[in-house]
């Protein structure tokens, strides 16, 4: 079903132009860049992503769950703090995220 007043030439059009606006953006980085060396402060820069992103993802779920109304609750809380406590003290995102796991499956069982 459209949207009223849009036409199926309209919305493939949108379609195939957010595709290749994708594709560009991609190719900005992995074919432009792919085979020229990077400087050494944004590799170092990249190095971070992922502990940025990685939160980023994660504190909503934490903080405002939708299985709660959006309200915090004792087991997530309690799962995201397990999960740090362990990656800080082991170094090591599986023994982290077990830890987290077992602690978020083992509190909503308990509560």
């Amino acid at each position: 079903m459209n949207a009223p007043g849009m036409s199926d030439l309209t919305i493939w059009i949108i379609i195939v132009l957010l595709g290749i606006g994708t594709y560009l953006i991609r190719w900005s980085f992995l074919g432009a860049l792919g085979n020229r060396p990077m400087p050494a402060w944004v590799l170092r820069m990249l190095r971070y992503t992922p502990v940025a992103v990685l939160p980023a993802l994660v504190a909503p779920l934490v903080m405002w769950p939708q299985a709660t109304g959006g309200e915090p609750d004792v087991a997530r809380l309690a799962a995201a703090a397990a999960t740090l406590g362990v990656g800080v003290l082991t170094k090591s995102v599986i023994w982290a995220i077990l830890a987290g796991g077992c602690t978020l499956f083992g509190l909503l069982y308990l509560i």
